[in-house]
Formats: structure tokens, sequence, C-alpha cells
């Protein structure tokens, strides 16, 4: 029960890395809201983890959206504690000239933009408690990339970096803002990164992570975990490769 009394925010919830967090996050003792693009997913991971979450429908580049995704925190539960921003996009596998301005701009809107909004409405919460945590979810490919996703790369090396700024100028309020940076996992996004799921790229994907295997949820919760609890109180600022030796 690491997480006995606290309220959190997971975004990108309803499947992947987010619900492995979400499941692991209540398990310990949190109270969580389950946000989701997808809200209906959202819902049903809430209503499996009983009466410590809700779920909601959330575009988290939209800053109304966002608004009302922290106001359910604190209505639900009391306040806010814990901030994961988890939610991503990203482009399919290949030449960087092939991706189209749209798919660009997403990119950075779900991944970069989504974080600002996320802090100028979670900070002034934290303030009030004495502190908090915000965890972002980066990548390996911001700091090892792989070619074809040049511009999923880039936005992941902007979070890194963006997760370490906003821990210095935040740390003397006791808010701490650490970020995780997965190999490529068992999620809805794998296809996408390889540019399409078979078994010869899968083993190509695997073959370049030391351990062996893909990232999974679980791995991703056990890290959140440890960043989100006490355990973790003087550990600000950073990206915590969990990657089975991909970065090395």
């Amino acid at each position: 029960m690491r997480l006995q009394g606290k309220v959190a925010v997971v975004t990108g919830a309803a499947s992947g890395f987010g619900k492995g967090i979400a499941e692991r996050f209540v398990a310990e003792g949190a109270r969580v809201v389950v946000a989701d693009l997808n809200g209906e997913g959202a819902k049903a991971v809430a209503a499996s983890l009983g009466p410590s979450a809700i779920g909601l429908a959330v575009d988290v580049s939209s800053r109304s959206d966002t608004e009302a995704m922290i106001d359910a925190a604190i209505r639900a539960f009391g306040g806010l504690d814990i901030l994961v921003n988890n939610a991503g996009y990203t482009h399919r596998n290949g030449p960087m000239l092939d991706v189209t301005e749209d798919v660009y701009d997403r990119i950075f809107a779900v991944n970069v933009k989504a974080l600002y909004l996320a802090a100028q409405v979670a900070v002034p919460e934290f303030r009030k408690r004495g502190g908090g945590v915000i965890i972002n979810t980066a990548s390996t490919a911001g700091i090892r990339p792989r070619p074809g996703l040049v511009w999923y790369n880039t936005s992941k090396g902007a979070v890194i970096t963006m997760t370490k700024a906003m821990a210095v100028e935040l740390a003397p309020e006791q808010i701490r803002v650490n970020c995780l940076c997965p190999v490529a996992g068992e999620t809805g996004m794998l296809a996408q990164f390889m540019g399409e799921d078979t078994p010869e790229l899968r083993a190509k994907f695997v073959s370049s992570i030391p351990i062996g295997r893909l990232s999974t949820p679980e791995d991703m919760a056990n890290a959140a975990l440890y960043l989100a609890s006490d355990e973790a109180r003087f550990l600000t600022g950073v990206a915590l490769e969990v990657d089975g030796g991909r970065c090395i």
C-alpha cells in the first residue's frame, strides 16, 4: 500500500502502459482518474478497478479537457498528488519526409503540448498540497533513436528535456518530475513503431534488447510505482530507462 491516501491521474489509461499503471496504483492504495481519448475504454478499466477509480474521456491536447480531468480528480477524490502523462501518439515507421504536417502536429500536440497543458492545471493543485509528483512517459527513442521514427523520436527527446527543466524549477516546492523511457512494448502502437507487426520485425526489434524481450505494462507499472512513492522522494529530473538494456 505504498500509495495509500494518494490521488492520481493517469492519461492514456484505457490500454497498454497506462492501464497497467492505473491498475497497480489502485492495488497500492491510490484513487485514480483513468483518462483516455477512448472514453468507453477508460470507463471500462475504471469499472474493473472498483470505487477507487473513475473513467473519463480526455483529449490531452485540449486545455478544456485537461481542466476537466484535473477537476474530476478534485471533485471525486478531494485533490491531486500524482500526475502520470502517459498518453502518446506516433507516426508509422517510415521515411521522415513521408510524414504529413497534420500527423506531425498531432504528435507534438499529444506528446509535448499536453505536458504543458497538464502542468498549467496540475501544478497549482500540487502547491495547495505542499508538493506532488509528475511522471512523464518518454521513450528510449528520445535517447537512442531508431531510424524511421524521426518525428516521434524528436517529440520524446523534448519530453526528456521538459522533464529535467520542470524538475529544476519545481524542486523547491517539493514537486518531483521524472520520466520513464520504455523500449518498444506490447501496446497498441507497436505495429506503427515497426511499420507492420510481423514475426520477422518483432525478432529484429527484440534482437536490439539485451534482456531479450519487449517491455510490458507490468514493467512500466513497477517503475511508475517506485517513482510515485515516497521511496523515491529524493529523485527528480530522472529519465529512467525501462528498456532491458536497449540504451547501453
